[in-house]
């Protein structure tokens, strides 16, 4: 059964893009497919339960296609084509095809297990995007695999271990390190019962207070992150710059990050 928190995200989801189109048709399919859904929910119970890592579910999934459609749509602003526009290979719409496709199965893989997960996610993946966007787009076959082809490779680069290439793939790396706030470790602490590996990623997600994504001074997108506690600073540093630096929009992006009251560390 779906929560609160992601009935308003998938509210505000829709809100962010045009009525009619097929990125609105898409994430309307994504956010009602249950296998999807019971896929997402399972993930999050490994992930939290079995692994005691944060939140891998659909929480995080449709955080992740919010963060991923707002910074599309800051470099469009900007005036910055996509990799399938600079190749011919697709328009902006199908863009964001890619990137939704890849922000609601990215971390699928955690119904198996930490470990490669982002190969393990792709395996389960595949055949899901094939049906959904079959769904959609009907027989545009060429179409179907340019954006299947980009999202899988969003997928499979995620956890900025492997090199990306297109813009695509780059945003949901940077889409996927800014789902830090502090509501992404409330199940985990919560939970909590004694110390154990990994709870750094706890505490630091627990002080964060707020993620804002705008359109930057000299640069098409501002990530400005305000924190409770300098722990906070290991989530910035360790988990969203780096994959930051693993992604073509790097020259786009400029990261703000400080304590709350307290002057911000200008990164990028």
């Amino acid at each position: 059964m779906k929560s609160p928190k992601e009935f308003a995200l998938e509210k505000y989801l829709l809100s962010q893009l045009e009525e009619g189109t097929d990125s609105y048709r898409l994430a309307s399919l994504l956010i009602q497919d249950p296998e999807i859904e019971a896929l997402q929910e399972y993930a999050n119970s490994v992930s939290i339960k079995r692994l005691n890592y944060n939140d891998h579910g659909p929480v995080h999934m449709r955080q992740v296609a919010i963060n991923g459609v707002r910074m599309l749509a800051l470099l469009k602003q900007a005036g910055i084509k996509t990799s399938l526009e600079q190749e011919d290979s697709g328009s902006y719409e199908d863009s964001m095809l890619s990137l939704l496709l890849a922000s609601f199965v990215h971390d699928l893989g955690m119904s198996v297990g930490r470990s490669d997960h982002e190969l393990t996610g792709l395996v389960i993946a595949r055949p899901i995007m094939d049906r959904i966007l079959t769904q959609l787009l009907g027989d545009q076959l060429t179409r179907k695999i340019a954006i299947i082809s980009v999202a899988s490779e969003g997928v499979l680069g995620h956890m900025a271990n492997r090199k990306v290439h297109s813009l695509e793939a780059g945003m949901l790396l940077v889409a996927d390190g800014c789902d830090m706030e502090k509501g992404r470790a409330r199940i985990p602490m919560s939970i909590m019962s004694h110390a154990k590996v990994g709870d750094i990623h706890k505490y630091s997600s627990n002080s964060i207070e707020k993620v804002t994504i705008t359109k930057g001074d000299s640069v098409p997108i501002l990530i400005d992150i305000a924190m409770s506690s300098d722990v906070g600073f290991f989530q910035v540093e360790e988990v969203l710059l780096p994959k930051i630096s693993m992604s073509p929009a790097k020259a786009y992006v400029q990261v703000h990050a400080g304590v709350v009251g307290q002057e911000r560390k200008k990164y990028l």
